[in-house]
């Protein structure tokens, strides 16, 4: 199979399939029925979005969970895997609480050091995360699974390209249809196109512009990898084209491919390695080696790896057959993608505006509110370019506050080095001192947002998408309409800001929240945990 870094070792795929366009059929991506690992057990509540904790068997004791996170789509394959006790020594056991969160999300905690609940097994989509992760996560790090990036469209629309008798260049398809390109920024499969594309184009110039080309249209409004992969199935001849892994397509198509068509383009297809990862916390752990071989002896079988999508290590799909020709992409260009992109991506502008009242001490899971706000708010910090411009609010306002919230950290660029540190370690400094401030007195909401509003105008960068995320537990005040009256007709198209706004906890005002960010081109979400906030954080922050 097609490598992309130096740690593999390429493996040609025997019986390849070298059509320009595959029909998919499932029998090429998925076996119906699925292996089922049953065990007996009985289990305790478990956090949300985890398997149980607390679970016992015959004759083993249960006292140890290990913490595992996992891409969202090879989830389902490492829950499988995982959903029992699994046997240590001494009549013991361990149980693997699983999370499914986006990679970009884990590296954040990893980088930004999760003082809660860290990470101790990560299951990214490709083992291109590890170089990112740097000497936070163990490099030697065994294959789970593997599928293959190519291109997707309806039949109809593959032939009217042509593309079902002569199968196009990556440049060729990128370039000349605006395919739907998974998201750079946040998803390998993102980077290895990205990479496919520079490379089809040409050494210099040639690639570096195709390369900002496909990343400014990618931050244009379009059709998602889930939209444009229905239309393909359903036969539309206006569906998109779109780069998705195998593994996507099959999910996609569960009850047949229809009318979808798969297209190998002439330098054949990179490959995504699904990698099982210890990480500083997980070294010199006998309860996660003792997950990480469970997790290896199932990629050893390949029985369930390939029941669900994937390709075994082997390269094999679900039918015995082998994957289409790899392509192995140059390691170090790979590994340059990340911050190629941070260059040319729209630059973004932000302002946190943080809840500090009494109630932000309301305990949430092993914390409170604001601790759940400093956590969140340092994993995003980490995986922000310098780029990116930053600053910190707070607001808790009682009689004798000022009402219009207090500046902690002036909105700075985060590589803006002030009195020998960066913007960047100051905020992650302040946003280590938030469970430290909750004050007495209600929240001065309306006027906090007002005057964050107008300071994150000032400045405006054009170019840069500018926001002012709020978190908070509270409710907006008697001033709201006066709020919203005045937030439209200061509004100013040449120097938009919008508010995210982050509601925590029962007590938040969704209904007002959703009113502010509404007003301002923005939106809002509820946090139920720090799952949820990291996420919304990080799409807002990260100016999607």
């Amino acid at each position: 199979m097609g490598r992309h870094t130096p740690a593999r070792t390429a493996r040609p795929a025997t019986g390849r399939r070298r059509g320009p366009v595959v029909a998919v059929g499932l029998a090429a991506l998925v076996v119906l029925g699925a292996v089922t690992w049953v065990v007996t057990r009985t289990s305790d509540a478990a956090p949300a979005g985890a398997a149980p904790a607390g679970a016992v068997s015959a004759g083993c004791r249960v006292d140890v969970a290990v913490r595992v996170a996992v891409d969202p789509a090879v989830g389902g394959l490492v829950r499988e895997a995982l959903s029992g006790p699994i046997p240590l020594d001494d009549d013991r056991c361990a149980v693997a609480e699983v999370r499914t969160e986006p990679p970009l999300q884990t590296l954040g905690a990893l980088i930004g050091g999760d003082p809660v609940d860290p990470v101790q097994v990560w299951v990214p989509d490709d083992v291109s995360w590890v170089t990112r992760a740097g000497t936070t996560v163990d490099p030697a790090a065994p294959e789970l699974a593997r599928t293959a990036l190519v291109l997707a469209t309806s039949r109809a629309v593959a032939d009217g390209l042509g593309w079902s008798t002569t199968p196009p260049t990556w440049s060729d398809a990128l370039l000349s249809v605006g395919a739907v390109l998974p998201d750079p920024t946040a998803t390998a499969a993102g980077v290895l196109t990205l990479a496919a594309l520079q490379t089809s184009a040409g050494p210099g110039e040639p690639g570096d512009a195709a390369v900002a080309r496909a990343v400014l249209d990618a931050g244009r409004p379009g059709s998602s990898t889930d939209q444009a992969l229905a239309a393909a199935v359903a036969g539309d001849p206006g569906a998109p084209v779109v780069v998705a892994t195998e593994q996507q397509i099959a999910a996609a198509s569960p009850g047949g491919a229809g009318q979808l068509a798969v297209v190998v383009p002439v330098e054949g297809t990179p490959v995504l390695s699904v990698p099982v990862v210890r990480t500083a916390a997980g070294r010199d752990d006998v309860a996660v080696d003792a997950v990480v071989d469970l997790l290896a002896a199932t990629a050893s079988d390949g029985a369930a790896v390939r029941a669900a999508g994937w390709r075994d290590t082997t390269g094999r799909a679900g039918d015995g057959a082998a994957g289409p020709r790899s392509w192995e992409l140059d390691a170090d260009l790979v590994a340059a993608v990340p911050a190629r992109v941070a260059e040319l991506a729209a630059r973004s502008r932000w302002l946190a505006v943080v809840d500090t009242s009494t109630s932000m001490g309301a305990p949430v899971g092993d914390g409170t509110r604001a601790t759940l706000a400093r956590d969140a708010l340092t994993t995003v910090l980490a995986v922000l370019p310098d780029r990116a411009a930053g600053g910190l609010w707070v607001v808790a306002a009682g009689p004798e506050d000022d009402r219009a919230g207090r500046e902690l950290v002036p909105l700075r660029p985060l590589g803006t080095q002030v009195g020998g540190r960066s913007q960047r370690e100051l905020l992650a400094e302040r946003f280590a001192e938030l469970p430290d401030l909750p004050t007495t007195g209600g929240t001065g909401l309306d006027d906090t947002v007002l005057a964050a509003v107008r300071a994150a105008r000032d400045g405006a960068d054009p170019a840069a998408v500018t926001t002012v995320v709020l978190v908070t537990d509270g409710a907006s005040g008697t001033g709201e309409q006066e709020l919203l009256d005045t937030l439209a007709a200061e509004a100013d198209p040449a120097r938009p800001v919008r508010v995210v706004a982050v509601g925590i906890g029962p007590d938040a005002d969704q209904d007002a929240l959703e009113r502010i960010a509404t007003a301002t081109g923005g939106a809002a979400y509820a946090a139920v945990d720090r799952g949820d906030l990291q996420t919304v954080l990080l799409e807002a922050l990260r100016g999607r």
